[in-house]
């Protein structure tokens, strides 16, 4: 149903304009950190007073001249190239000054039907790049991560910290609320445009609670914060750290041993009876498995894995994933997802990889999982779909020939034998693509189900 009729009366736009009766009642402002101009160009008088006072109405502050206070500026039949054109003039020779985001009507409307600033996507935008300014705008921030850029390199690497630090403690005491929270803080100010310098910055923001908004003002005001200090100095923070670094071992097996009385590697090689296989291995190889791998030293593994898988079934291919395709140069493991072009020709592949493997001396640890994609009577109903592919997850030893390859500036080279955390992953050509999709990863995996997309925490399918 269209908001607005297209055409009215001659005259009635001045009535309303001037406060007629006709026009909505003022309510209270409910977005301080938006303020909408509506250009009249395109738009008419009549249409843009009727738009105002809807806007008005709902909360919304509408500026009647432009000022350098106005963060969206809303157009009606306008091109890329005109709104441009017409900031240009607006804004004159002042370079300093932000810009505002030029939108269509379509965000209007769709804002004014939910009754509240719908985010801003690629759709809205009449062709202008975001404000550059270090304040983000509320209004253009979506609420969602998987929406949002989460760049390699970011603006406010000691605020992200600090919330990433109480995060993980929350964690370790099973508070999933506080972890949530704290998380989705850390995720906004990772997308900033730039650094938060004054509280102001973060009015508005999504998922910016009371918490985290003082963690943030006691850094710009300290420089550190006595919270997170005391955290990282705490005995349970430092052993439940130690502990979930150890490969095969999470937060419940890590809390289990600290109520023990355990508090150290020392303390667990002594209670060897206590340890399943993946764990043992875990201790033997704590350095190892702690040393950033290098891209290098991934291009080396996926090099050897890439030849054996060949052998064993010519045709097949090995991509690379994890933090690795999207850009990383390091990383704490390495993914590798396994397809073939003919469907079943996969089936039963990694044990004969990894026994191949194996006979070059280069496993350390394996623990293969079977294929049972196949028995699933729903596969569109099952919310744990990736852990029914035939999985690997091992440890390989870096192959010798890696200390041949020269390592980037700033990387350390390639040491002979170092042992590394490998995931294998085989998948039917059918779901390669949703599987590529959900093991390129990072803290939120996209994943595309019954023709949605669904966004969901990594965490959630860790053991």
């Amino acid at each position: 149903m269209a908001l607005v009729p297209p055409k009215k009366r001659r005259g009635a736009g001045r009535g309303e304009e001037a406060g007629g009766a006709a026009a909505p009642s003022l309510a209270p402002l409910r977005f301080p950190g938006l303020t909408i101009y509506l250009a009249e160009r395109h738009m008419g008088r009549s249409r843009r007073a009727f738009l105002t006072g809807l806007a008005r109405a709902k909360g919304f502050r509408v500026d009647q001249a432009y000022s350098p206070e106005v963060t969206h500026v809303v157009m009606e039949g306008s091109s890329a190239t005109e709104a441009s054109g017409w900031l240009d003039r607006v804004l004159g020779a002042s370079g300093s000054l932000p810009r505002p985001l030029l939108l269509d009507i379509s965000w209007f409307t769709e804002s004014m039907g939910q009754g509240k600033p719908v985010p801003v996507e690629g759709r809205h935008c009449l062709g202008v790049p975001l404000p550059t300014r270090s304040q983000a705008d509320p209004g253009c921030l979506p609420a969602y991560a998987c929406q949002r850029h989460s760049p390699l390199n970011h603006h406010n690497l000691c605020f992200t910290e600090a919330l990433d630090t109480l995060a993980e403690a929350a964690g370790f005491e099973g508070s999933e609320g506080r972890f949530l929270s704290f998380r989705r803080a850390a995720s906004v100010l990772r997308a900033l445009p730039g650094p938060i310098t004054s509280m102001s910055q973060l009015r508005g923001l999504p998922h910016f609670g009371d918490h985290s908004s003082r963690i943030v003002q006691e850094l710009l005001e300290c420089g550190v914060c006595s919270e997170v200090e005391r955290v990282k100095q705490s005995e349970r923070y430092q052993t439940m750290k130690l502990f979930t670094q150890i490969f095969g071992v999470g937060i419940r097996t890590a809390d289990k041993w600290y109520r023990d009385g355990l508090r150290s590697l020392d303390d667990l090689q002594g209670q060897s009876r206590k340890l399943s296989r993946q764990q043992e291995a875990g201790i033997r190889h704590f350095d190892d498995l702690n040393t950033p791998v290098c891209r290098h030293e991934a291009e080396a593994i996926q090099r050897v894995v890439e030849k054996a898988v060949q052998q064993v079934l010519p045709g097949a291919t090995v991509t690379l994933t994890g933090g690795f395709r999207r850009g990383k140069p390091q990383g704490h493991d390495v993914d590798f997802l396994i397809t073939h072009p003919i469907e079943g020709q996969e089936e039963g592949l990694l044990p004969k990889v990894m026994a191949l493997l194996e006979s070059q001396g280069l496993v350390l640890y394996q623990h293969t999982h079977s294929n049972h994609y196949q028995d699933l009577k729903d596969p569109s109903q099952n919310t744990s779909l990736f852990d029914t592919y035939e999985r690997c997850f091992s440890i390989l030893r870096l192959p010798n020939p890696a200390a041949a390859f020269h390592p980037e500036p700033g990387e350390e080279p390639a040491r002979d034998g170092k042992a590394v955390r490998v995931d294998l992953v085989v998948a039917p050509a059918s779901q390669f693509a949703f599987a590529l999709l959900g093991w390129t990863g990072s803290q939120i995996i996209t994943i595309l189900r019954a023709g949605t997309f669904l966004c969901i925490p990594q965490w959630s399918r860790a053991s």
